[in-house]
Order: structure tokens, then C-alpha cells, then sequence
């Protein structure tokens, strides 16, 4: 019982169902909100739904990695293919 009581975000298509939000709560005995992506320029009447929060927030980490020179950007034959970056990404993890 000495946990901060800050809540429970939720996203994704399922956290949109009717009483997610309520059941949540219950069952974790904290606040709980849907989170919606935000601070998006441009299709926003899109995207400002729980549903694309994981995809946007993905979109705007990528992006600031690379604002910092954190994320190599190679180009021309140096480049891999996407289907050798998917395979690195995959034997990495799994």
C-alpha cells in the first residue's frame, strides 16, 4: 500500500472497448485513463485515438533519435534492405 497512486495508462484498439477503463480500475484498485496521442501535426483528427498511441509514440522516439545523431541513416548500397534489418531485428530478440 505505499505505492504512489499516480494510475494506470491504457492504450491500443481493445482500450477503446466499453468498460475497459472501469474494469481496469478494479482490478488494479488505481486510476486508470486511455491515453491518446497528442502534440501531432497534421492528420490529427486521425490519429488522436487510443488506438495509434503505441504507433505515434514509436514514430516520435524514431525521430528524436535521429534530431540527436542517435540512429545511423545509411544510404546506397552500404544500406541494408528492410528485410535484413527485419531479420537482424528479429534474431536479436527472439
Amino acid at each position: 500500500e505505499d505505492l504512489v497512486p499516480a494510475g494506470i495508462v491504457i492504450t491500443g484498439g481493445c482500450s477503446t472497448m466499453e468498460g475497459v477503463v472501469e474494469l481496469a480500475e478494479e482490478i488494479f484498485h488505481m486510476p486508470v485513463r486511455l491515453a491518446c496521442p497528442h502534440a501531432v501535426s497534421g492528420m490529427t483528427e486521425v490519429v488522436n485515438n487510443p488506438i495509434y498511441a503505441t504507433g505515434v509514440g514509436l514514430l516520435i522516439h524514431g525521430f528524436r533519435q535521429m534530431d540527436l545523431g542517435r540512429t545511423p541513416v545509411l544510404k546506397g548500397e552500404d544500406a541494408p534492405s528492410l528485410f535484413e534489418r527485419m531479420k537482424a531485428w528479429f534474431t536479436g530478440h527472439f
